[in-house]
């Protein structure tokens, strides 16, 4: 057991997968088994190397290009790109509940997956004989890996909340959350990010807190609507976490991330609280009937929705951004510019924070009043 844990955690792995895939290194186009090089040997080696590993680059040779557009794409599904449109989406057009309940397991999830890449301090895979396409989380530790656990947790929590709500084959929703998870976790392979142990530990973590999560989804969801301490709880609990969150010998961007997700997370939240408590207006449930004028008029709707939300928030997040950049740079004495000093806990997690509890109270309650003066509902 110990040697396949330990063959599952070395780089040979992730490079044969890149190399099946067409992915090779600069000036290596076929050849024998990849070697792993001692970890000096690169500047691209993680958290485990030296400083200041996100200005490396690498050049390399794609040789199947429809992998490389597929897994780029896949791995962009655990972005913030993904966050802020899906979420968002899923709460306008689809169902307020699965909304909520799948951005309430994502932020569990997150914050357990991040704070276990400080703790445990696993570096990601040696480059060489690993590819690097991405430098900004190769700052970071590897194991688990969170992209495999946020895939997991939106895919399955998405699937469990809407099977017993939408009539479609159960055999479809179980393909499709396998589909999504399977292609975030191998993209992670293919971009040179993660060893197989941290794709298949993020993937079982996630499932694991899945399982625990479940049987307490209505009682939370309950809570998170009726209860009077709900926004205090809401906003207090995660600025704490955030604020405690564990130290390291210099900078990566986990702390950052976990404020942003913990951060859209708590705006959301009290947005949830504030809708229940004052019968916000709610999106229309009607039963799309067959027929392609109604089907044409639904999508139009669905679309005009999305891009009036999507405009208000990101407009949201510049406005808050620049404000509150401001507002820190005179008080602590900084430029605006200065990336060093907005890294600094003292700006970093009130700047994150404010940033983007700000965009979740907006997307839950601004955007629905404004599709609702609009005509949109």
């Amino acid at each position: 057991m110990a040697r396949l844990l330990g063959t599952l955690r070395s780089s040979q792995p992730v490079a044969r997968f890149q190399r099946s895939c067409g992915l090779f290194p600069g000036g290596e186009e076929r050849g024998g088994e990849p070697t792993e090089g001692p970890r000096e040997r690169g500047a691209c080696n993680g958290a485990g190397a030296a400083r200041g590993p996100q200005g490396c680059t690498q050049k390399y040779i794609v040789k199947n290009y429809f992998c490389y557009y597929l897994f780029k794409f896949s791995a962009a599904l655990g972005e913030e790109i993904f966050y802020i449109t899906f979420l968002p989406f899923t709460y306008w057009n689809i169902d307020h509940s699965v909304s909520r309940r799948m951005i309430i397991v994502w932020s569990i999830v997150m914050y357990i997956g991040q704070v276990s890449k400080d703790i445990l301090k696993w570096p990601r895979p040696l480059s060489p004989p690993v590819v690097k396409l991405e430098m900004r989380t190769n700052a970071e530790y590897g194991m688990p890996s969170t992209h495999a656990m946020a895939a997991t947790a939106i895919s399955f929590s998405f699937f469990i909340a809407t099977m017993n709500q939408y009539k479609y084959p159960f055999e479809l929703g179980l393909v499709a959350a396998l589909a999504f998870s399977a292609l975030v976790c191998l993209s992670r392979l293919y971009t040179g990010m993660h060893s197989v142990l941290d794709v298949i530990g993020g993937a079982l973590i996630s499932a694991v807190l899945l399982v625990l999560l479940y049987p307490a989804w209505d009682t939370i969801d309950h809570l998170l609507l009726t209860s009077p301490f709900c926004p205090l709880f809401s906003i207090v609990v995660p600025l704490v976490l955030c604020y405690n969150y564990p130290k390291l010998d210099y900078y990566t961007p986990t702390r950052g991330d976990t404020t942003t997700i913990l951060g859209a997370a708590a705006g959301a939240t009290v947005g949830f609280w504030l809708n229940n408590q004052y019968a916000a207006p709610a999106y229309t449930g009607k039963s799309v009937q067959s027929g392609f004028p109604l089907i044409t008029t639904t999508m139009v709707f669905v679309l005009a929705r999305f891009f009036v939300g999507i405009s208000v928030v990101l407009l949201t997040r510049w406005v808050m951004k620049s404000v509150i950049l401001g507002v820190l740079g005179y008080r602590y004495k900084f430029p605006i510019c200065d990336l060093e000093a907005r890294r600094r806990r003292e700006v970093e997690v009130p700047y994150k924070f404010v940033t983007y509890s700000s965009v979740g109270f907006t997307a839950t309650v601004i955007v629905p009043l404004l599709h609702e003066l609009l005509g949109l509902m």
